[in-house]
């Protein structure tokens, strides 16, 4: 994992707001969701229980790279993004074994909320 992608983690694991070169994190204190941007574009939201992942409109090396990072930091062990025949992909655990879907702009990893149903 790369520097920027440490210091990441730790602004994201503390709450806090934090700049560095192209990447930055704002910390909602009303909403507890630390948001992650690239370039000025809207990455990844990470909740309490729960990671959001976008593209930010490019799926790009760093992209990837920052969602992985994220992922491996406040995720499940295991779970990442790679690109397959220029497509993004998502492994994922769902208790008991992984699984691979496509990479959707928004999908939300973790504990689903009575709101993320579709009931």
């Amino acid at each position: 994992m790369r520097k920027i992608e440490r210091e990441m983690n730790n602004a994201i694991s503390n709450n806090e707001n934090w700049q560095k070169d192209n990447t930055n994190v704002t910390f909602d204190a009303e909403t507890g969701e630390s948001k992650v941007y690239l370039f000025g574009n809207h990455i990844a939201d990470v909740g309490d229980n729960y990671i959001r992942l976008f593209d930010g409109g490019y799926q790009s090396v760093t992209t990837k790279s920052r969602l992985n990072a994220i992922m491996d930091e406040h995720g499940i062990a295991g779970e990442g993004v790679f690109q397959k025949d220029w497509n993004w992909f998502v492994r994922l655990y769902n208790g008991t074994e992984f699984f691979t879907t496509e990479f959707r702009n928004g999908m939300r990893l973790g504990a689903l909320a009575a709101t993320d149903l579709l009931v």
